[in-house]
């Protein structure tokens, strides 16, 4: 039985646009109803979320279960110890925040990848063979490296100065674009849509589809996100599932409190 093929990668690699959604609630049901609403794919947060190994599971399982929406996982750093677990559970795809370098992009891509007679191959333990369902795949660890697919996260002002070096790393699938941090080491903190942070951010899609690379990005903004598709963009984020929540059950109370307390106001001029 052959290792599944990664539709993500196949995707990226033939430059197809896939339509994005973060996922950071930290629960299955969440996922599972974000996984019902067609996205390409779904990014589990295991950075800024609190997602343990076992809440990964329980989510790219539940996922799982909707074939058209791919689950992809945040790691909280890029330490092969960690991509190896994840990558273990049963997740083919990976963005890795923070990678300033080339260098740093070489180790994760090494990290990825199981030794190869070719050379080509990186430092991931063999356990993944029998973990999760890669257990029922005879030739998994042959196969693996082939439908891992990495995406490295450029979000400093020194990633953008080796950039083009980031972007050419072989094995690197995909270089995304963090506007938060960016703006931040820029000096905008808080200001993604900042002008100078934009220039920044059209240059880098540009300069990743040069190298012969998927870029991508979050934005909730969904003008910003259709221009980001337009210059090329290839997997864009155009929610959070957690901004969602806080701001769609915040409006739909300040809309009810407002009308409660219109309808209790006593009329001008009345008494007790």
């Amino acid at each position: 039985m052959k290792t599944p093929v990664n539709p993500f990668k196949q995707a990226l690699a033939e430059r197809r646009a896939q339509i994005g959604f973060w996922v950071g609630m930290a629960n299955g049901l969440s996922a599972e109803i974000c996984a019902g609403a067609g996205f390409d794919w779904l990014l589990i947060d295991g950075e800024h979320s609190p997602n343990g190994l076992q809440d990964l599971l329980a989510q790219a399982q539940a996922i799982a279960a909707y074939p058209e929406t791919h689950a992809i996982a945040r790691v909280p750093t890029g330490d092969a110890v960690l991509i190896k677990q994840y990558l273990d559970v049963g997740l083919q795809t990976l963005l890795v925040p923070m990678v300033d370098t080339a260098e740093a992009a070489a180790h994760l891509v090494k990290a990825c990848r199981y030794p190869q007679d070719d050379g080509k191959g990186g430092i991931r333990g063999m356990a993944g063979g029998r973990a999760s369902r890669w257990g029922r795949y005879p030739n998994y660890a042959k196969e693996a490296n082939g439908q891992v697919c990495l995406l490295v996260q450029v979000e400093t002002t020194e990633a953008l100065g080796n950039l083009d070096a980031i972007a050419a790393t072989p094995g690197v699938d995909g270089v995304f674009i963090g506007p938060a941090d960016l703006s931040a080491s820029m000096g905008h903190i808080g200001q993604p849509g900042h002008p100078e942070v934009q220039a920044a951010i059209e240059d880098a899609i540009a300069r990743i589809l040069r190298a012969g690379k998927a870029p991508g990005i979050l934005t909730t903004d969904e003008a910003q996100a259709q221009h980001y598709l337009s210059l090329g963009a290839v997997f864009v984020a155009v929610g959070l599932d957690t901004q969602m929540l806080a701001r769609h059950t915040s409006a739909l109370a300040a809309r009810f409190k407002a009308s409660a307390n219109a309808t209790n106001e006593l009329p001008k001029g009345s008494v007790y």
